[in-house]
């Protein structure tokens, strides 16, 4: 009942979003939706950076978040996924690999990866596994602590890096080159929130992220 109330009259108040990169102009059509259904709700925008993805929900700056799953940690709640995704890896432009129609994950067994700062196992082995499938250990390179960071110590050739198809057409730097992983599983993109914050403005976003997928029919948001 409070679900229907809150549909019908709008939420109010101040939403702190937190998204990966350019992300957020990928979910314009979720974003389009909720500030239409609510027009007295003030919706900010904060960077998440992926080497510390979880650190601004941690400390209640963004109060959802659009993150990869998986989502384990304790203290948060995984909502709807807003979008699925193949992965690529990320090398420099005169990397071996460059020139490659794709890689498999056996591969990673002869590069070295970027490291986070404070990233969740589970969250790091989606993009970056710590062994290939035949147990071969993937060597860590630098540890960078923003996703600029990253970019650049992947187009100086000191590592590589997993990403999202996405990240290819965002940022066609001419020094970086992106290979699919013909055996990587699809990255899901989650809303992720603080469960003890849970609240109405939260609830109005997820359900506005679960009608563009009932509207547009697509399979990669439920």
């Amino acid at each position: 009942m409070d679900d229907a109330r809150e549909a019908a009259r709008g939420v109010r108040g101040t939403l702190t979003l937190g998204t990966v990169g350019p992300h957020s102009l990928a979910f314009g059509d979720i974003i389009g939706l909720f500030e239409a259904r609510n027009p007295g709700v003030r919706l900010q925008h904060r960077e998440i950076q992926p080497p510390s993805p979880l650190d601004l929900i941690r400390s209640g700056e963004v109060d959802v978040a659009v993150l990869w799953l998986p989502m384990g940690e304790p203290g948060l709640t995984a909502g709807p996924v807003v979008s699925t995704s193949p992965v690529l890896l990320m090398v420099s432009a005169t990397h071996p690999y460059a020139g490659r129609d794709s890689i498999c994950l056996e591969d990673l067994g002869d590069c070295a990866v970027v490291q986070g700062q404070r990233i969740p196992q589970d969250m790091e082995e989606t993009f970056n596994p710590y062994r290939t499938p035949a147990g071969r250990p993937v060597r860590r390179g630098p540890k960078v602590s923003t996703w600029q960071e990253a970019l650049t110590a992947v187009a100086s050739g000191r590592a590589v890096a997993g990403v999202t198809v996405d990240v290819a057409d965002f940022y066609p730097w001419p020094s970086l080159a992106f290979v699919p992983i013909r055996d990587a599983p699809p990255c899901q993109w989650a809303l992720v929130w603080r469960t003890a914050a849970d609240n109405p403005l939260i609830h109005a976003f997820a359900r506005a992220a679960t009608d563009i997928a009932a509207a547009t029919g697509d399979p990669s948001v439920s």
